[in-house]
């Protein structure tokens, strides 16, 4: 059956060679260029001033997304026409799909994996992640994300929970703000991991037994080596690369692949490696690295994973409502009982245990050379439990309360609001020498999670005495989820599950070090002897907050990036502005920094007014639009952040006689009209009049 059928696709195709091109077919189209521009939304030329050109580069995008959701909307039907009705007994080595992906391969002359790829996309979409789909159609999300979201979810598969992962990452998604590739791949690591903690910890396994080292032989008589270990040993080792491969002069002549290419192969057959300027030895102190002296004087490598002390406890319960399968993909199942999940929507289900003191695990490696060579870190053991050290006492409460978790509506954010401010924290302190104080962070073990239920309304009414029937809001099998486990977030790497946590917080080099004393008291923001420096514990709070760079779409590490003053700090008159606090600094790679200091680009940072722990971002650009900054932050990986408060700045001290005076007039206009740009961007978010003209034809609505 399935034979005949492809012998008549075969014939089409044989029957379709008389010239035959891309976009022709039983019906002639129009050529896109022929196409009125006007209907699409585009203007008639594109000999714009560079305002409107980026207006239209931007519709352009999303008209671009709608495109490839149509796209992958005519490559799910053919899919479903050629491939569906026979893959279930299709043995032959072409099989339909094969021959389904060479039809587009060759109609849209593209390669054969291209083809498979758009194939297996469009089935992902289209059965897995519909709720992303719409938001690829929408615009709200661009087509490079898209492969990253199916590549990254495709072991949930097949699972009842699938939908569950598909609301959470949808919801995301439309979020107002921007994205970076290492925020979207942060964001939907979290999502599975938050579904699927047990599988997550299985493959985990899987691979660590997988780990190896391969050699590929490539052309011109190079080749790659591939040497595949579990994430913070390739952290080490690529900071202890990095390290080495510093050690040049300005005039060093390779580039910074090369030069770190060479500094690896040089740590793992302990060869020389030097500067390769063309200047004298004499003239260069670069020119011949002693490897031993350079690990001996090197610092200690700190490999910073941030996580949540309730991440170092273990999997709490799921709730009761997430126990069962909702999604509207599976069928009910006829019952004259209550199910679990009406009882659920008329009862608090089982909620997870109250998030304590926000901690962080920080790795810390031996220097580059012992690294390179496979020697262990680093013996530093710090328990979080332990009340009789002295460098770092943390204090648990006797018991934690759980927080109940009630019913979620649809339209509630998954798994990224914050914690009950009745949950009951553990006690922790940072002792104000300990510089090298690590990522920080807090968050209840269990989010509270959306359930996909679908409209009541179709079920229709019952006839007396027939047989009562569920609606079609889900199966109502069980889906395995029975705990919930957080996660842990290693800068450069990404979301890693909770097992993986706890396996490097049981190691005796692991030092762990909570952020804050568990109670309200807050934190000093700066140092005390320099109003102009973040103290340790705000600097590690500001770069596990932002996670990356927060320049729309970089994705720099918060760890290697700068932190600026979003109000440049005066330092002539320090109450005028330019406060050092949460809200003040932001991460920003050292690109980005430049760019806002040197150029004309505008940087704005104040609390949500609908939720004053959260921050909304803005770039305002050299034209005058202004771009959002990112929808997805540390706040979303470890909600317990919002829990965390610092003091604020101390006074300016009064001018002195002998205090430096610096009269900087085009520093001080700059600063101004930033200010007043800022200003009048929140007047305008805010829909009131942000310019005498603009109030001159201000109308407030009626009420």
């Amino acid at each position: 059956m399935g034979a005949g059928t492809l012998e008549h696709t075969s014939d089409w195709g044989v029957g379709g060679m008389a010239g035959v091109q891309v976009g022709a077919g039983a019906t002639s189209t129009v050529p896109w260029a022929a196409l009125d521009h006007a209907a699409l939304g585009l203007p008639a030329t594109t000999d714009l001033p560079s305002a409107r050109a980026l207006d239209a580069l931007v519709h352009a995008a999303a008209g671009v997304a709608y495109l490839k959701w149509f796209e992958y909307r005519l490559a799910a039907a053919m899919h479903a026409e050629l491939v569906e009705p026979f893959e279930d007994e299709d043995r032959r080595e072409l099989d339909a799909f094969t021959r389904c992906a060479a039809t587009i391969a060759t109609t849209m002359s593209v390669t054969q994996g291209a083809a498979r790829t758009l194939l297996t996309d469009a089935v992902a979409l289209r059965d897995r992640l519909p709720l992303v789909a719409e938001c690829l159609r929408d615009g709200v999300v661009t087509p490079h994300h898209i492969r990253t979201i199916v590549s990254r979810t495709e072991l949930i598969d097949g699972q009842c929970y699938a939908a569950l992962v598909d609301a959470d990452i949808a919801r995301a998604l439309r979020r107002p703000g921007s994205w970076s590739p290492a925020r979207m791949e942060t964001m939907v690591d979290k999502m599975v991991h938050r579904r699927d903690p047990d599988a997550v910890r299985e493959r985990r396994d899987a691979a660590k037994q997988n780990r190896e080292f391969t050699v590929e032989t490539g052309r011109d008589g190079m080749a790659t080596a591939m040497d595949t270990r579990s994430a913070e040993d390739v952290a080490a080792l690529a900071e202890a690369v990095r390290r080495l491969a510093e050690q040049v002069c300005p005039k060093d002549t390779r580039s910074k692949a090369a030069r770190a290419s060479d500094a690896h192969y040089a740590l793992v057959t302990q060869t020389e490696f030097g500067c390769d300027c063309d200047r004298p030895i004499t003239d260069c102190r670069y020119r011949n690295i002693d490897l031993e002296k350079f690990a001996a004087t090197a610092p200690r490598i700190v490999i910073h994973l941030v996580t949540d002390t309730t991440t170092l406890d273990g999997p709490v319960p799921a709730p009761e409502n997430e126990r069962v399968c909702r999604s509207p993909q599976h069928l009910p199942r006829p019952t004259t009982e209550s199910t679990p999940a009406a009882e659920s929507d008329t009862g608090a289900g089982s909620g997870s245990a109250a998030s304590a003191s926000a901690a962080s695990v920080s790795t810390e490696a031996v220097a580059a050379q012992q690294v390179s060579s496979g020697a262990d870190f680093e013996v530093q053991a710090e328990s979080a439990a332990d009340t009789t050290l002295t460098e770092s006492v943390v204090t648990k409460s006797g018991s934690v309360d759980p927080v109940a978790a009630q019913p979620v509506s649809p339209d509630t954010e998954v798994a990224t609001g914050p914690v009950s401010p009745d949950a009951e924290v553990a006690a922790g302190s940072v002792s104000p020498d300990q510089p090298d104080v690590t990522a920080h962070a807090e968050a209840a073990g269990g989010d509270a999670a959306g359930d996909i239920i679908a409209d009541d309304e179709a079920a229709g009414e019952e006839e007396p005495g027939d047989e009562a029937e569920e609606g079609p809001h889900g199966c109502e099998e069980s889906v395995g989820l029975d705990t919930v486990d957080g996660v842990g977030f290693l800068p450069g790497i990404g979301i890693i599950s909770g097992a993986h946590v706890r396996g490097l917080a049981a190691d005796p080099r692991t030092v762990i070090r909570p952020l804050g004393d568990g109670t309200d008291t807050p934190l000093p923001a700066t140092q005390p002897s320099d109003p102009y420096r973040p103290s340790a514990a705000l600097d590690a709070y500001i770069r596990a907050r932002d996670l990356f760079c927060t320049w729309p779409g970089c994705n720099r590490p918060a760890w290697d990036a700068d932190l600026d003053h979003i109000t440049e700090y005066d330092h002539t008159h320090p109450d005028r502005g330019g406060r050092t606090d949460a809200t003040g600094l932001g991460a920003k790679c050292r690109f980005h920094h430049l760019l806002k200091t040197f150029g004309d680009f505008v940087d704005d940072q104040y609390p949500d007014p609908t939720d004053p722990s959260r921050l909304i971002r803005t770039i305002t650009i050299p034209d005058g639009r202004t771009v959002l900054g990112p929808a997805f932050t540390g706040h979303d990986v470890h909600p317990g952040l919002d829990t965390i408060v610092f003091g604020d700045p101390p006074a300016p001290r009064p001018p002195g006689l002998t205090e430096r005076r610096r009269p900087a007039p085009r520093s001080e206009e700059k600063h101004a009209r930033r200010r007043q740009e800022r200003n009048r961007n929140r007047l305008r978010n805010l829909g009131l009049p942000a310019t005498p003209a603009e109030a001159a034809d201000y109308e407030p609505p009626p009420f």
